[in-house]
């Protein structure tokens, strides 16, 4: 397979159009279609169904290849790394995926830690909730990623990273008692959530169904910050991670709730990578750093 008309079937398949792909690439419009032409015919398949605009769709064939072509050129990326790492050129790149309680907190300090030992290579962090961040590493588009939410796909390989505490909040006003709270009493609130593919919102909803709590969504948000600030205001009560509230718990906005039977509620967070994708040696520097057993760990405070 040629990797330049390859190149150019990534480029107009990412850019959603023959044109930008071409501005994008220094090169003519026509030259870039005749490419996808010459792809086509070498792999004696339609890639790419033109509509009677401008516009077009890609096959199931193309969606297929084009999920394999950012495999290769992902994999060309860390090799080059590699080489040039041997070499001793310090300089490479690094993206890491992170969801949004991941990259507001728990990630800063490793990046830090990055920056300072590897001062030629600027990592990128792209933030979104846990599904978010499983499509851009299939996609190739980040190296790693760091997620609050359980994972359920074969090519991606999961490993645990740390535990995350969770706690349950209600304003300091509420009626509900200051001590050990019963589970029915839980499930007759009204519950603030994250949206569905939030990894908090999987938490909640797991640790709820092992307690016994009917959790009902009667609001729905995108943020934790966002929904603890709501609850502080009287409005419903919510399961967030400790490390997101704990200045308020401090300063007496929030008031945690204590569950009966004293069950701690707590969720792994998790550190994926592709599977069959080797790491770029930046990558597997932050490993390093990330699985450093007590190392740049945040201090929770109570």
């Amino acid at each position: 397979m040629n990797l330049h008309l390859l190149r150019l079937f990534v480029a107009v398949a990412e850019a959603g159009s023959f044109s930008r792909a071409a501005e994008g690439l220094w090169i003519s419009q026509p030259a870039v279609s005749k490419g996808i032409r010459e792809l086509e015919h070498q792999l004696d398949l339609t890639l790419i169904e033109r509509g009677a605009g401008k516009g077009f769709r890609l096959t199931e064939a193309g969606t297929s290849l084009l999920t394999h072509a950012r495999g290769i050129f992902a994999m060309e990326r860390a090799a080059l790394d590699d080489v040039r790492a041997r070499v001793g050129v310090q300089r490479g790149s690094l993206t890491i995926g992170a969801s949004t309680t991941v990259a507001s907190y728990w990630l800063p300090p490793y990046v830090a830690a990055f920056c300072a030992a590897y001062p030629a290579v600027v990592p990128r962090v792209t933030v979104g909730n846990t599904q978010w961040v499983c499509e851009q590493l299939l996609e190739c588009r980040i190296d790693l990623a760091l997620v609050e939410g359980r994972v359920d796909e074969e090519r991606i390989e999961v490993s645990e990273w740390k535990a995350d505490p969770l706690t349950l909040v209600v304003a300091p006003g509420s009626a509900l008692p200051r001590r050990a709270v019963t589970a029915e009493a839980l499930g007759r609130q009204n519950w603030i959530l994250r949206e569905p593919g939030s990894g908090t919102r999987q938490a909640t909803e797991a640790l709820c169904e092992a307690h016994g709590i009917a959790a009902l969504p009667w609001m729905e948000m995108a943020s934790n910050e966002a929904i603890a600030r709501t609850v502080a205001s009287g409005v419903g009560i919510s399961m967030l991670p400790r490390v997101v509230v704990a200045d308020m718990l401090a300063l007496g906005a929030l008031r945690e709730l204590k569950l009966a039977g004293g069950a701690a509620l707590s969720r792994p967070l998790y550190r994926l990578a592709l599977k069959n994708r080797p790491l770029a040696p930046a990558a597997l520097k932050m490993v390093e750093l990330l699985e450093r057993k007590g190392a740049l760990a945040r201090t929770q405070r109570a």
